[in-house]
């Protein structure tokens, strides 16, 4: 399937959250914090700045989620991208 955000929006697939501590103990499902980080699939009209592959930080609970072939994806707007990282 093909997406085009439109206008200022950018589509993010998340990274997964931690899934056990340095210890080693599992964290189930539902104590896991949201993740604030993820890749750039597809982007809107604001090329200049972002771009396909991407890593990103966001806000905590930027965007809409969305799933797509059974993957979860956020659709939000650049304004809530905080970071790109390297």
């Amino acid at each position: 399937m093909n997406i085009t955000p439109l206008g200022e929006r950018v589509l993010v697939k998340p990274e997964e959250g931690i899934q056990k501590t340095k210890g080693g103990i599992f964290i189930p499902e539902t104590a896991k914090e949201k993740s604030q980080q993820g890749t750039v699939i597809a982007v809107g009209s604001i090329k200049e700045s972002l771009k396909k592959g991407d890593k990103v930080l966001y806000e905590n609970y930027a965007g809409s989620e969305i799933e797509i072939e059974g993957t979860k994806h956020l659709v939000m707007n650049v304004k809530d991208i905080l970071a790109k990282l390297d």
